[in-house]
């Protein structure tokens, strides 16, 4: 073994389970120069370790064997936003150690500690607060020093004024022996602060996901004819337009093109949604990203990097997201006139006791508990407190928020349009009764079927494997592009493939093969994509609900009527993403609040598009990072509770708002006056937050 390993990482979209799990490490790891392997199910990704002899392309080729897609995962930079975060939660955790600290040292002082006792807790609290105050206190101070800098002011401004006046007029108070100190108050605000500061920014992490998403899915380069007639790998982005292409079976295609050579078909599932193989030949049009199944092909291409139909979709997604990101939340339009009022008032307030012939230092006070007890603690928390409790409710019926604002954008959603396959439907085959094999053909339609990049193939070797059948061995094994594949058993010819290249027909010859030993009639194996469970109810709630409902899908209008008909949906196929985006577009001018329900890729721009979004859990990458629910399980009720749910989270976050509007309106006026300290102002402004709080928690049975 090399004593050098390398570290490699692949996309495998296809893990569903606990069984492609354990399969891919159990038959991954022993291969040689395989030091480890092991299966993030998050991510979706396996991480191996290898000797240097191992490249990416035999990994992908070794997981190809062992039956899963894979791509190699080109590296990338490490997320300023989230670092960011990171950098919050770090400043949320020393905050809060330290003002529990503190206030278990104001107790002391409390109880009526005086004198040299007294100054000695009042030190104390000033060595743990002054460097909790400029660590913990950072992204406020940077913010506000920006603003200033240019020359405007924003809510981190009187903030940073309050804090940074708290804690001198307090190590003022600790030097010259004074009675009051206030840095309790001034950490404890610092800290809740800070909680809603990362609340915000996890999810504002959550949402950004999807277009990375989507990228990884391309393919990181491809070979290329060169024109001394030999071949070389190049990366994606060095790909131009003239180039040709050359195309493996199993691999996805780098960059937009026209056929050239060869012919097979092609997964089309990541731009069109459409789950059937597409065969292709010469002329034929062919896209980035998606995989090609059966056989080689050349291909000259017309579009790479940035102008593939592929990066055409991620830039919709992007600017879907960001039209969406500018939604604003009632906090926000609130807090843009905070600052200007609230230095108006601690100013007004320090000059008229002042006036009034008050001491530089109690007029100071004063106005330093105004700026503290008008903090927007509990405004700020009004809308994340509800939103975490909501969550976690949801979360407990298998139903993840993945932003936070999607259950206010979900609460006013009047309109649902679903995409079929995976959505509506499982988005799996299954076999339409029992198999019409006999016990001595099921081995040999195993080892075809396992054979096979196909569907239907994989559905049916799954079905064999679940009954325990064990594959036979077959010798010449080889598939014929856009037909089926075949083997010889015993020197008996066995295919697996399209009915009519058996010579038979089949009355849905998409979702059915035929499996023929020589000597024998062929059989026809009929599959289905059933319905989801409970999926008619979940339609009629949504109707109850006052939610329309209808079906956007890219499949063909033979493989949508039947569940629409079920449904009683109006329903448009052979939509195109871009058509999709467009017909959510029309009905936001129209005025509707569209909930879109979608799980394949192709549904990425929609689903970003919309008011607001979901997706089952067997959805692709893209589909899920791009949602703002996922949800788990078979059945579709998740979509009518969450949409109960969302609609009295919307209710509390309104009660939330008039809590915190009426602490301003009674603590604001006893601020001015003078009847308030700055430790009375920041245990005020700590009591808002926590009714506010408890009121969140009501939430806890929104899911029921």
């Amino acid at each position: 073994m090399s004593a050098t390993a390398e570290h490699s990482e692949l996309s495998v979209p296809g893990i569903r389970c606990a069984s492609c799990i354990s399969r891919i490490e159990r038959e991954l790891a022993p291969l040689p120069g395989i030091r480890s392997a092991r299966v993030n199910f998050t991510s979706k990704r396996v991480v191996v370790d290898h000797d240097l002899s191992v490249t990416p392309e035999a990994l992908r080729l070794a997981l190809g064997q062992i039956g899963f897609d894979a791509q190699p995962i080109v590296s990338t930079q490490s997320s300023p936003q989230g670092d960011e975060t990171r950098a919050l939660l770090r400043a949320v955790a020393v905050a809060g150690f330290a003002s529990m600290n503190i206030m278990l040292l104001s107790v002391s002082v409390w109880s009526g500690a005086v004198g040299v006792t007294r100054d000695m807790f009042h030190w104390l609290s000033a060595l743990i607060a002054l460097p909790t105050i400029a660590y913990a206190g950072r992204p406020f101070f940077k913010s506000a020093w920006t603003a200033l800098k240019r020359g405007r002011t924003n809510m981190d401004v009187p903030i940073s004024i309050g804090v940074t006046l708290a804690s001198a007029l307090s190590l003022f108070e600790t030097i010259t022996g004074g009675p009051h100190a206030y840095f309790d108050g001034a950490v404890m605000l610092v800290f809740f602060l800070l909680i809603g500061r990362f609340l915000d920014s996890v999810m504002r992490d959550r949402a950004r996901a999807g277009v990375e998403a989507l990228l990884r899915q391309t393919a990181p380069g491809g070979t290329v004819l060169l024109p001394d007639g030999t071949t070389g790998w190049l990366a994606a982005d060095a790909i131009e337009p003239g180039m040709r292409l050359i195309v493996a079976a199993g691999e996805r295609l780098a960059a937009d093109g026209v056929v050239e050579q060869g012919s097979s078909s092609l997964d089309l599932s990541l731009i069109t949604g459409e789950s059937r193989p597409e065969a292709v030949a010469a002329k034929s049009r062919v896209l980035a990203g998606t995989l090609n199944l059966d056989a080689p092909l050349t291909v000259r291409v017309t579009a790479a990097g940035e102008r593939t139909t592929i990066a055409e979709i991620a830039r919709m997604m992007e600017a879907a997201s960001q039209s969406r990101s500018r939604y604003v939340r009632v906090a926000d339009r609130a807090a843009r006139f905070y600052a200007p009022a609230v230095h108006t008032l601690a100013a007004a307030s320090f000059a008229g006791w002042m006036l009034a012939g008050a001491g530089w230092h109690e007029a100071l006070l004063i106005a330093v508990a105004v700026l503290i007890i008008t903090c927007p603690c509990a405004l700020g928390l009004a809308v994340p407190a509800a939103q975490v409790v909501a969550a976690g409710a949801l979360m407990r019926r298998g139903i993840l928020v993945k932003d936070g604002s999607a259950l206010e954008r979900l609460a006013e959603a009047d309109t649902a349009r679903f995409d079929k396959t995976g959505t509506l439907t499982l988005g799996r085959p299954v076999p339409q009764g029992a198999l019409a094999l006999e016990a001595d053909e099921a081995p040999a339609a195993l080892a075809l079927a396992r054979a096979s990049r196909h569907p239907i193939a994989r559905a049916l070797a799954q079905t064999l494997e679940a009954a325990g059948v064990r594959a036979a061995n077959l010798s010449d094994v080889r598939e014929h592009a856009g037909l089926g594949i075949e083997g010889k058993l015993d020197h008996k010819l066995v295919r697996l493939g399209r009915p009519s290249w058996l010579g038979i027909t089949a009355a849905h010859e998409e979702l059915a093969t035929a499996f023929l030993i020589d000597g024998n009639a062929p059989k026809v194996l009929s599959f289905t994509d059933a319905l989801r469970p409970d999926a008619l109810g979940a339609i009629e709630q949504l109707a109850s609900l006052g939610i329309d409902s209808a079906i956007l899908s890219g499949d063909r209008p033979e493989a949508v009527a039947p569940v629409a008909k079920a449904l009683h949906l109006f329903a448009v196929a052979r939509l195109t993403p871009d058509a999709k985006l467009e017909t959510i577009e029309r009905l936001h001018r129209e005025g509707h609040r569209v909930l879109m329900v979608g799980d394949g890729l192709n549904d990425g721009p929609a689903l970003a598009a919309g008011h607001v979004s979901m997706a089952p859990a067997s959805a692709s990458d893209v589909g899920q990072t791009a949602a703002d629910f996922v949800f788990m399980g078979d059945s579709l009720l998740p979509v009518p509770v969450a949409v109960r749910a969302a609609r009295r989270t919307l209710a509390v976050v309104r009660e939330n708002f008039a809590i915190a509007i009426g602490y301003n309106a009674l603590a604001v006026p006893l601020a001015i006056a003078g009847y308030v300290t700055p430790l009375i102002a920041a245990l005020a402004m700590s009591g808002s937050s926590l009714i506010v709080v408890a009121n969140a928690l009501r939430l806890r049975s929104c899911a029921r």
